[in-house]
């Protein structure tokens, strides 16, 4: 089967029904993604395809239709800005479940340009963070909603 992950078309031997995310950290060798509860629940399997976040622990490889976008193609020669706003807000802890987080954050602002906090909250309730960064994870998200507004 074929399946673009961050722009590059892979040619792979799999299961239909195996995971996305094993099909990109084992096949593939995409790390970002993490292993975190394997039910969808904590986020930290996160990527996006077609602009949508979705728990690739909970999707089969053989539904995926569209590009995936995981953190590893996220950023160009420069860091995305949400990337930019969780280094300057110093988001990141332990850092293992920050992968899916930023994800998550990509894909509210690309359907949430200016989010509130309730929005923000609601967005990213279901990405778990251990470490409790939540406060500064909603202020990295302000952050980088404003600049990619130009603000």
């Amino acid at each position: 089967m074929k399946l673009t992950v961050n722009g590059r078309e892979h040619s792979l031997e799999a299961e239909a029904e195996m995971p996305l995310l094993w099909a990109l950290r084992d096949i593939l060798d995409i790390k970002g993604p993490k292993f975190g509860c394997g039910v969808g629940l904590c986020g930290a399997c996160t990527v996006i395809i077609d602009g949508e976040a979705i728990r690739s622990c909970q999707t089969a490889v053989g539904d995926v239709e569209g590009p995936v976008l995981t953190i590893e193609g996220l950023a160009g020669s420069e860091l995305h800005p949400v990337q930019q706003a969780w280094l300057e807000e110093q988001v990141a802890q332990c850092g293992y479940c920050q992968a899916g987080q930023i994800m998550n954050a990509v894909a509210l602002l690309q359907t949430n340009p200016s989010p509130g906090d309730d929005e923000i909250d609601a967005a990213m309730a279901d990405n778990l963070c251990r470490c409790g960064t939540y406060p500064r994870i909603r202020a990295a998200i302000h952050k980088a909603a404003a600049k990619l507004a130009g603000v």
